[in-house]
């Protein structure tokens, strides 16, 4: 029974996945991408999440944080958050130990719904049968040829907007962005995501010469934590463009702090740095302040609580965490008509990780 249910075993292990090609953003490259995986026993289930992080968050799991939660009821999951939180205390919240929480919290709402024999969007009550996507790659990497041919993939297969990375090349964005409309063709969303790269005016510069592409949507034109920033740049921004940023946030005070300073249009959070737990508040601040909600990346995870949230907008199809949970999951689920859509006869989060295909990429 579940109410009898205790935490017996914690694992974690982490994976290393070569990107298809060299990528980057406005203020980063990579070529490879660590996917940390959770399996929590107990109760006679085995749930399952993950995050995307540094193999140290997997030594973090498997430490500190399975001694704390070990002999848990599993479905106690916010008893378990706080003993986690209140855990990490002398180590700072913010980063690798949010990260390894996150995917600790994943493999709990996943293990609950196994035990209860629920989806977690059932467990949690949905507020849509459907999360609609969108289409995100686009990296200042690629060739305009390469950029075209992407974006224009998603809108073909169904995807109504599109999102493309910027801010390596100042010079060159708006070029690219006229390019990125001419492929999507004029009813397509655009959107432009800088990942900090710009200066406040040079942000708002770049944000007037692309208005005839028909961009929507502006991530990041500054860097995140420069609030008054964002905010300069959401009064000053073309009509029609919206501001977002909030996919750093690990912590509920980090969004509030964020609506509290008028930052943004849209508020961004990823359940990998925040936890399905603070995905879940952080959708519940954004009612509070009237503004829409968006989840960044890791579709897999984010379609049960993007259903469950009521102010949610939309959630970020990022090509590279679409590639390597195709790969690797079990119960990977496609977009239909731009949207994603919760297998709700499987019980938990519907995902297990391939281990034999993913023991290739073992850390």
């Amino acid at each position: 029974m579940a109410a009898d249910a205790k935490i017996e075993q914690v694992e974690a292990k982490a994976y290393r996945i070569p990107t298809e090609d060299p990528e980057s953003d406005g203020s980063y490259r990579w070529d490879s991408t660590t996917l940390v995986t959770v399996h929590i026993q107990g109760g006679g289930a085995r749930g399952f999440g993950y995050s995307y992080a540094a193999a140290a968050a997997a030594t973090l799991v498997t430490g500190k944080l399975a001694q704390i939660i070990t002999g848990r009821n599993p479905v106690d999951i916010p008893c378990c958050w706080r003993l986690m939180l209140d855990g990490v205390r002398n180590l700072g919240e913010p980063g690798i130990a949010m990260l390894a929480i996150s995917a600790v919290d994943a493999a709990l709402w996943d293990l609950k719904g196994k035990l209860l024999g629920l989806s977690v969007v059932d467990l949690l009550g949905a507020a849509r049968e459907a999360v609609p996507v969108y289409g995100s790659g686009g990296f200042t990497s690629y060739s305009i040829d390469k950029l075209q041919r992407q974006l224009a993939g998603w809108v073909q297969a169904g995807i109504p907007q599109v999102k493309m990375k910027i801010g390596t090349d100042p010079a060159a964005d708006p070029e690219r962005v006229r390019a990125a409309r001419i492929a999507v063709g004029p009813d397509a969303g655009l959107f432009i995501d800088a990942n900090g790269a710009y200066q406040r005016k040079e942000a708002l510069a770049l944000a007037k010469a692309v208005t005839a592409a028909g961009v929507s949507w502006f991530e990041e034109p500054v860097v995140h934590h420069d609030l008054e920033g964002l905010r300069l740049l959401r009064d000053r921004a073309p009509a029609g463009m919206e501001i977002a940023a909030g996919e750093y946030g690990f912590t509920i005070p980090y969004f509030r702090r964020m609506l509290e300073a008028g930052a943004v249009d849209v508020l961004q959070a990823d359940a990998t740095r925040c936890g399905i737990t603070g995905f879940l508040q952080a959708a519940t601040l954004c009612e509070s302040h009237h503004l829409p909600f968006s989840a960044h990346c890791a579709p897999s995870l984010h379609i049960h609580p993007c259903c469950a949230a009521s102010s949610l907008r939309h959630l970020e199809y990022f090509h590279d965490h679409a590639r390597i949970e195709s790969m690797l999951f079990d119960g990977f689920i496609q977009p239909v008509e731009g949207k994603l859509a919760p297998d709700r006869g499987r019980p938990g989060l519907g995902i297990e990780l391939r281990e034999g295909e993913a023991r290739h990429f073992r850390v």
